[in-house]
């Protein structure tokens, strides 16, 4: 790694608006999103970065028609499955965050055996994968479920906005939001993001030119 490791936040948006406008379902920007996630995987784990967190699901889109929330839960059942393998060989260990009390249970189980056969991964500079459902910023601070602090968040889909995602974690990240949605989301955007964050100085408080101590 040519740099130091980076805990990099990205807000997963736009992928109903990008079926929308080439006259698709809802559901196909999702499962296209779903494809998005495992290049943009494979992209951190080849690049300084060392922990890597999706929002794919908040507290908040419980308000979402049923059938499109009970298809995404689907949808992420089948990518973390199909996930486990890959983060396996690459040594990335994936982990869920959020509530799993009102998730359905083969989503449950498809968390648990994931996250039991990754438990190794994540160390010796390797990628630490979270994925965010059902999540809450303001409930995770709350219960003192906090994460390490965050370097870079990227929202994708033009929106500027946190949306409760790791609201104390990102104090002094720095923020990055793209117009493009989240399935055009690949490596090359991921290297166009980490470019501009490393011409960012981040100064946490203390003068131009100086760093806190």
């Amino acid at each position: 790694m040519t740099q130091s490791a980076l805990h990099v936040a990205i807000i997963m948006d736009g992928n109903g608006r990008w079926a929308s406008r080439q006259g698709l379902p809802r559901a196909v920007g999702h499962r296209a999103g779903a494809r998005a996630v495992h290049r943009a995987v494979a992209a951190a784990a080849e690049r300084d970065v060392s922990d890597l967190t999706l929002y794919a699901f908040s507290a908040d889109n419980w308000r979402r028609p049923l059938p499109e929330v009970l298809g995404l839960f689907r949808i992420f059942e089948r990518t973390i499955r199909s996930e486990t393998a890959t983060c396996v060989a690459k040594g990335v260990r994936l982990s869920v965050i959020g509530r799993r009390d009102r998730l359905p249970s083969p989503l449950r189980t498809a968390i648990a055996g994931a996250e039991a056969a990754t438990a190794a991964g994540g160390r010796g500079g390797r990628l630490h994968l979270r994925i965010a459902i059902d999540y809450s910023g303001r409930a995770a601070i709350d219960g003192g479920e906090l994460l390490p602090d965050v370097d870079l968040l990227i929202r994708t889909g033009g929106e500027r906005r946190l949306s409760d995602f790791l609201l104390w974690e990102c104090a002094y990240a720095e923020l990055l939001f793209l117009d493009d949605m989240w399935p055009e989301f690949d490596g090359k955007t991921l290297d166009q993001a980490l470019t501009a964050f490393h011409n960012r100085e981040r100064r946490f408080g203390a003068l131009p030119g100086e760093r806190a101590g």
